[in-house]
């Protein structure tokens, strides 16, 4: 009777092991490619959208959306629909109200579209370390959405960061604030710490 060695029943073996890992490792890989394919597809995809108010600090106002004209010289109330895409901090802005999206041109204007899925439409927010936040163009790199003291737009080719112009802050209406979100809207001074000291711990008489 022939007996086979054993070494090369080992190595038999070993590629056999080795055979059944490759399949396994095969189908994992292929389980999350599609794993990722449909998490591309119905959750990646999807924006988010908030509605808030965006506080111009030149004009002490809010930027309002009218149609094709835009200026920041809104009252409270002066809502605007914020579309952020997915992966980073590209976002659409247009007026809850007239449904016009803010969009910069190729020279630098600021006007208002009824359509928001041209470039131009979309800005980037730069996080200050003063509190307030910039939208630069992403189309236009290094040009910002910005308004002068009297609330009217400014070229994107004469703004820069560091300019009072192109700082907004993000503000919801009065009497209506999310408790969940509040953080991302609240600039906290040491005027708002001792408020906050006063409403947790009321003096008694």
């Amino acid at each position: 009777m022939f007996v086979l060695p054993s070494r090369f029943i080992y190595v038999c073996l070993h590629f056999l092991v080795l055979y059944f890992q490759l399949q396994e490792s095969h189908q994992s890989s292929a389980d999350f490619r599609f794993y990722i394919e449909n998490q591309t597809r119905d959750d990646v995809s999807r924006k988010q959208v908030r509605i808030y108010q965006l506080y111009s600090r030149t004009t002490g106002k809010h930027v309002q959306i009218l149609g094709k004209k835009i200026n920041a010289n809104g009252d409270d109330g002066a809502l605007l629909v914020v579309e952020t895409e997915t992966f980073g901090s590209h976002i659409r802005i247009k007026g809850k109200e007239s449904g016009y999206y803010i969009c910069m041109n190729k020279n630098g204007k600021i006007i208002g579209k009824p359509n928001g899925n041209n470039q131009g439409c979309v800005f980037v927010e730069e996080y200050l370390e003063n509190n307030y936040t910039a939208l630069v163009s992403a189309k236009y790199k290094g040009w910002y959405l910005g308004f002068n003291r009297k609330g009217r737009p400014k070229k994107g080719s004469k703004t820069t960061q560091t300019q009072q112009e192109v700082h907004f802050m993000k503000r919801h209406p009065k009497g209506k604030v999310d408790p969940l979100e509040e953080f991302r809207f609240t600039t906290v001074t040491k005027r708002t710490r001792r408020a906050r000291r006063l409403k947790h711990n009321p003096k008694t008489n």
